[in-house]
């Protein structure tokens, strides 16, 4: 009898894990399929502990903490990579997998996918071939992409990038984003849920991107000061990346509604309530293009991601930048608040929205876009299931 090969889904933070779950979901369900998970990195940084989220739904194979708590420099990134090579190299030659599967960007995929690479185990890498700047992720993606073993593209320019860096044909996997998984099974908040987060219009999820803190500050400042008037906010906190800590100043200056977390089923049900997501979460290039929600999308951290018209991109964080990206896109709200509409207060009814009225854009209910049709996962786990070693070997080399 063929014994199943050996997957360890590394996850390293809570946004990660969300986008994740249908992928792993997929492997453990396939008996071709033997799937283990290590957890790493920021999931064991306080507040959130998403460690427990992880825990919650699946079997921990391995645990690598990274991070030092109230560390954000960027020299302690580069320290905490070093202790996720180490940690992942152990775990390696104790669970002996045959795949280790990351996704995307962060240092927790790096360290896990230079462990594997170096000990000759195969990686696969989801959203390889993507384009955002972030902290060091445009950088820590691509060197990610070359590597790994296999490449599971969330779009086809992304796996046309990958081509042109020299990767196989043979390796690469078009299969759409994880993110767009199960979208449409995740009602809207019920009112209880909505108005415990202050019954908010507009969320803001803005992560820094490795500038000092006091600029990191001033940013969000400017943000929140340019949303507070058109709508009811609701603030979610950053990750735990170089920054953070001048945006968290910002938050709880504002005294505004915030949350260090929400795990992904209340976060997509909070997104089909409100008016806008603001800031420069990649969420807002796709999960908010595939349920319709308008994005005001900030600063450079998602420059050169691809987007669909639910996105209006402003570069600068100066008010009046900031005004004129907003004009048409969120007025003050209407009287007795409630959702644009739908016509009854804190209904938790999906309504359509209104057309944005920005030039060039599109309708906000029917936007498009080019990250698949959601059985990502489904399809990952097939093309592992079915996967022939010799089809991806341990040595590379490029095409070019």
């Amino acid at each position: 009898m063929t014994l199943p090969m050996r997957v360890l889904g590394v996850t390293g933070s809570r946004a990660e894990f969300g986008l994740l779950v249908s992928t792993l979901d997929a492997i453990a369900a396939r008996r071709e399929l033997e799937l283990l998970v290590a957890v790493l990195g920021a999931h064991f940084l306080p507040p959130a502990r998403t460690r427990d989220e992880v825990a919650a739904r699946y079997p921990i194979a391995v645990e690598i903490p990274m991070q030092e708590a109230g560390t954000t420099r960027r020299l302690g990134d580069a320290l905490a990579v070093a202790r996720g090579v180490f940690g992942v190299a152990s775990a390696l030659d104790a669970l002996r997998p045959d795949v280790v599967l990351v996704l995307g960007d962060r240092i927790e995929a790096f360290a896990a996918a230079t462990a594997a690479a170096i000990a000759g185990v195969r990686v696969a890498h989801i959203h390889g071939g993507d384009r955002a700047e972030g902290v060091a992720d445009e950088s820590m993606r691509h060197a990610i992409s070359k590597l790994a073993h296999v490449h599971f593209c969330a779009t086809p320019t992304s796996a046309e990038r990958l081509r042109r860096m020299g990767e196989d044909e043979r390796r690469i996997h078009v299969v759409g984003s994880p993110a767009i998984d199960g979208l449409a099974d995740i009602p809207p908040l019920s009112d209880a849920a909505y108005a415990a987060l202050g019954s908010p219009e507009i969320v803001v999820a803005l992560h820094p991107t490795g500038a000092p803190d006091e600029i990191e500050e001033a940013r969000a400042i400017a943000l929140i000061s340019a949303l507070r008037h058109r709508g009811r906010l609701f603030i979610l906190e950053p990750n735990a990346d170089p920054g953070r800590d001048g945006i968290l100043r910002a938050i709880k200056a504002s005294g505004l509604p915030s949350r260090a977390h929400l795990p992904r089923p209340e976060f997509v049900g909070l997104l089909r309530r409100v008016r806008l997501l603001a800031g420069n979460s990649s969420a807002g290039l796709i999960e908010a293009a595939a349920l319709g929600v308008r994005v005001l999308n900030v600063g450079t951290r998602q420059v050169g991601r691809e987007r669909a018209g639910n996105v209006v991109d402003c570069t600068s964080f100066e008010p009046a930048a900031l005004a004129a990206s907003l004009e048409g896109m969120v007025g003050r709200p209407p009287e007795g608040g409630g959702l644009p509409g739908s016509g009854l207060p804190g209904s938790g009814q999906t309504t359509a929205r209104p057309e944005l009225t920005t030039t060039g854009q599109t309708s906000a209910q029917s936007p498009g876009h080019p990250y698949g049709s959601g059985q990502t996962g489904a399809q990952i786990a097939e093309i592992l299931a079915h996967a022939d070693p010799s089809a991806y070997p341990v040595s590379k080399r490029n095409t070019y």
